[in-house]
C-alpha cells in the first residue's frame, strides 16, 4: 500500500546559508503544492507574510516557534503545530520544517519516530542541509568547547541532501576542493549546487531520501530521548 502520510522535510543550516531566501522561493514557486511552513530561526529577516497569504489566503500556514535551543524547546512545540496542522480539514502536500541555524537536526527527526500521533499522520521525508559555499569552511574548522557539537559539522553529518548555496561568491575553481570537503563527511548525501536558494521545489520535498538505518548507523543513540546534547550558547 502506498504511503499517504504527509512528506515532512526538515531544512537545516548555519544562519546565513540563505534558508528564507529559499522558503520563500518555494512558497512562490508555481508548483501547485499545498505546503506548510513551520518557521523557527533567529535571524531577522522572516518569511514574507505576504507571499504567504497570497498562496494560502490565509495565515496560519505559517507557525513561529519559540525561539530557544532546538534540544530544549523544539519538540514539545513542534507536536502541538503539527497536530494543529493535521486537525485542519484541507489536504496538506508537504509540510517543511526550518530549524534554527545553531540547532542540529537530531532532536525535530526523532519526532516522527517517538510520537504515535504524529508517527500517524506524516512521515520525514528528507534533511535538506544549505551550507554557504563562502562561509561553510570557517564554520566547520570552528573550535568549539570540550563536550559541544559543533553544529555545522553535524548538520551536513544528518543531511539526506545538501544544497551548496551561494556559489556566485566562490571562485568556480574552488567548489570541488568544498564538495569534496563534504562529500568527507557526509558520503551518501546528493550535492546541489545553487544560487539564491534557486532550486526546484520537486527536487527536496517528497524524495523520499530520509534513511533511518543509515542514522543509527552513524548516531546509535538516534531514537534515545533520555541523552542531551550540549550547545555552547
Amino acid at each position: 500500500m502506498p504511503d499517504t502520510r504527509v512528506p515532512v522535510t526538515v531544512l537545516t543550516g548555519y544562519l546565513g546559508s540563505g534558508k528564507t531566501t529559499l522558503l520563500n522561493h518555494i512558497l512562490t514557486a508555481n508548483h501547485g503544492k499545498r505546503i506548510a511552513v513551520i518557521e523557527n530561526e533567529f535571524g531577522d529577516v522572516g518569511v514574507d507574510d505576504a507571499l504567504v497569504q497570497q498562496r494560502y489566503e490565509t495565515s496560519e500556514d505559517i507557525f513561529e516557534m519559540n525561539n530557544g535551543c532546538i534540544c530544549c524547546t523544539v519538540r514539545g512545540d513542534l507536536i502541538r503545530i503539527l497536530s494543529k496542522l493535521f486537525k485542519r480539514r484541507d489536504r496538506l502536500d508537504a509540510v517543511v520544517i526550518e530549524t534554527t541555524g545553531l540547532a542540529d537536526p537530531g532532536p525535530v527527526a526523532q519526532t516522527f519516530f517517538m510520537d504515535e500521533s504524529i508517527k500517524e499522520h506524516a512521515r520525514l521525508d528528507a534533511i535538506v542541509t544549505l551550507v554557504d559555499a563562502k562561509h561553510i569552511e570557517q564554520h566547520l574548522d570552528e573550535e568549539k568547547p570540550e563536550g559541544a557539537e559543533n553544529e555545522a559539522v553535524e548538520q551536513v553529518a544528518f543531511a539526506d541532501r545538501i544544497l551548496l548555496n551561494k556559489t556566485d561568491l566562490v571562485p568556480e575553481a574552488e567548489l570541488p576542493a568544498i564538495e569534496e570537503r563534504l562529500r568527507k563527511l557526509n558520503p551518501s548525501a546528493t550535492i546541489f549546487r545553487c544560487e539564491k536558494g534557486q532550486v526546484d521545489p520537486k527536487d527536496l520535498i517528497g524524495i523520499s531520501s530520509f534513511d533511518l538505518r543509515k542514522t543509527l548507523d552513524m548516531d546509535p543513540e538516534f531514537l534515545n530521548t533520555d541523552g542531551e546534547h550540549e550547545h555552547d550558547n
